[in-house]
Parts: structure tokens; C-alpha cells; sequence
């Protein structure tokens, strides 16, 4: 049998020894460097796979070191994918929306108008409002950073409230 091993990969049995020598050496390699990611037995049948491909290629000396190198190398490409799909991902999030062209085309106009109606207000008005609603400053920080009483600041923001109310419809805030 000896002599029979030193012969050619082709023939099944050499092959077979070939396979049940190396088979789970190869998985816990993959498994140890790459993790479970990397699928270790479905690589390791293809590195046998491509053996087996080879075989008129391959001697019997470099099969341990031809086997562990395309299991290596195939392991590399599918982290190498990996990055590409998480880079691809990140620079194409999602460029599209669930929700239909009339509820966009709707969300735009009532922004406009919601803007328009916000220039229009008294700046004193203006003001409190966004720094409570927008900065979600309390109306004592509000008081404080336009240095009038907390009074004044809840008639503001109220007045305000109310035009918005009016101006727009369907116009509420939390």
C-alpha cells in the first residue's frame, strides 16, 4: 500500500486517503483562523473538490500544502466580499422610501408651508418656539438665554403655537 500511496492522486483510494487524512484537520484550521463565518466544511469539499481537479497537477508531497492554501485562499475571498458588500451597503443606503410618491409630494408641500409660516412669525416668537420645540430647551433655559421672564417666554411660544395652528393644517406638536 505504501508504494500505492506514492503513485498518482488521480487514483481513488490514494484520493480517499488523501481525504480522510486531511478532511477535519482543514475544518478546524478554518474554523480556528476564520471563525464559523467562514462555512469550514463547505470549503473544505471544494478544496477537495479542486484537488480532485487538479490531480494530474498535484503530487502526493504537496497535497497537504496545496489543500491548506486553497482553503486559506478561499476563506480570504469570502472575507475580501464580505468588505465589499458592507462597503457597497454603506455608501447606497437605502435610497428609497416605503412610503408613496403623494405622502412625499404631501410631506414636502406641508414643510414649505411650515417654513413660510415660520418666517412670517415675530422673531421674539420665532425664537422661543425653536429653542423649545427644536433645541427642546425648557422655558426656564429659554427665559435665561433671552433674558426675559418665564412668562413672557410661555406667551411666545404660545402665540406662536396658535399661528402655526391656524396657518396649517392638520398642524400638531407633542
Amino acid at each position: 500500500m505504501a508504494k500505492e500511496l506514492n503513485e498518482n492522486i488521480c487514483k481513488e483510494k490514494v484520493f480517499e486517503h488523501i481525504y480522510n487524512k486531511y478532511a477535519q484537520d482543514l475544518q478546524s484550521f478554518l474554523f480556528y483562523k476564520y471563525g464559523d463565518k467562514s462555512n469550514p466544511s463547505d470549503l473544505t469539499q471544494e478544496a477537495f473538490i479542486k484537488l480532485w481537479d487538479n490531480c494530474k497537477n498535484v503530487s502526493l508531497s504537496k497535497a497537504k500544502s496545496f489543500l491548506y492554501k486553497v482553503v486559506n485562499n478561499m476563506a480570504l475571498n469570502i472575507i475580501k466580499h464580505e468588505k465589499v458588500v458592507l462597503k457597497y451597503r454603506q455608501e447606497h443606503k437605502n435610497n428609497y422610501t416605503n412610503e408613496s410618491p403623494e405622502f412625499l409630494l404631501e410631506e414636502n408641500q406641508f414643510l414649505e408651508q411650515y417654513k413660510r409660516v415660520l418666517e412670517n412669525l415675530k422673531e421674539e416668537q420665532r425664537v422661543a418656539f425653536l429653542l423649545s420645540k427644536v433645541e427642546g430647551k425648557k422655558h426656564k433655559e429659554i427665559a435665561e438665554i433671552l433674558g426675559v421672564s418665564q412668562k413672557v417666554v410661555e406667551y411666545r411660544i404660545y402665540t406662536a403655537f396658535n399661528t402655526l395652528k391656524e396657518e396649517l393644517e392638520g398642524f400638531k406638536i407633542k
